[in-house]
């Protein structure tokens, strides 16, 4: 057996189900990644990019290491199911990904409907070279890039609760908590 499938592993009493969406997870965050880079790559903002980011640090580092993130992110939740995520005390996977995914559920959703009506999560409008209007080949893109993140909470969800649901039966024995 080697290295990646040993690590992975899905620990006793795991769902057939759980790994498949362990898996499917960091896909379903990995085109917006791409998305995000490559349009910082190919058409660099004029200006220095967003007006809250520190002078400091460019855009196109700022956006590499937020794609970074959130594939690392996105992979952690192979803890949820994997035999290396039994090691650690039930609530160390448990709590991070019961929070991240009511945080994503709610900013993905929010984003998604603030979006589709046109405005921002802060409420102000969208101006008219923002990338997500649909009216060009750019802006469908964009937005079919996206919108697989509304899957990102839910399927985190999902796995929570499967985790949660293993590691709270009675009689199973819990060495690290």
């Amino acid at each position: 057996m080697n290295l990646w499938k040993a690590a992975h592993a899905p620990a006793p009493g795991v769902p057939r189900w759980a790994p498949a969406v362990a898996a499917l997870i960091p896909l379903v965050v990995l085109p917006s990644s791409i998305w995000r880079v490559a349009v910082v790559w190919f058409s660099p903002p004029e200006g220095g990019g967003p007006d809250d980011l520190p002078g400091w640090l460019p855009v196109e580092v700022y956006v590499v290491l937020l794609s970074v993130v959130a594939e690392a992110l996105a992979f952690s939740a192979y803890a949820l199911v994997a035999r290396w995520g039994e090691r650690l005390p039930t609530a160390v996977p448990g709590v991070p990904a019961a929070l991240g995914s009511l945080v994503l559920v709610g900013v993905t959703g929010l984003s998604a409907v603030t979006g589709l009506r046109g405005g921002t999560v802060r409420g102000e409008p969208l101006p008219d070279d923002y990338p997500l209007h649909t009216r060009d080949l750019e802006g469908v893109l964009a937005i079919a890039a996206y919108a697989p993140l509304l899957l990102w909470g839910p399927l985190l969800a999902a796995l929570t609760v499967a985790y949660w649901r293993r590691r709270s039966r009675p009689g199973r024995a819990n060495p690290v908590s």
